[in-house]
């Protein structure tokens, strides 16, 4: 599954907290990309059967 911001040239614009200063653009973009690039991969692998065994379990507590 892609991320539908990951092929958008245009970044939305940080939103500014009072007493902050703006944020680049393109610093926040590189930022989300290269986060995507690292994690997207790990994000995507199969939930191991015993993490899901565990979490079952859990449940029915």
């Amino acid at each position: 599954m892609k991320h539908p911001d990951m092929n958008d040239p245009k970044p939305k614009k940080a939103t500014k907290r009072p007493g902050e200063s703006a944020k680049p653009e393109a610093f926040d973009l590189w930022l989300k990309r290269g986060l995507h690039q690292i994690y997207d991969g790990v994000a995507k692998e199969p939930i191991p059967d015993e993490l899901l065994k565990l979490i079952e379990d859990d449940r029915k507590k």
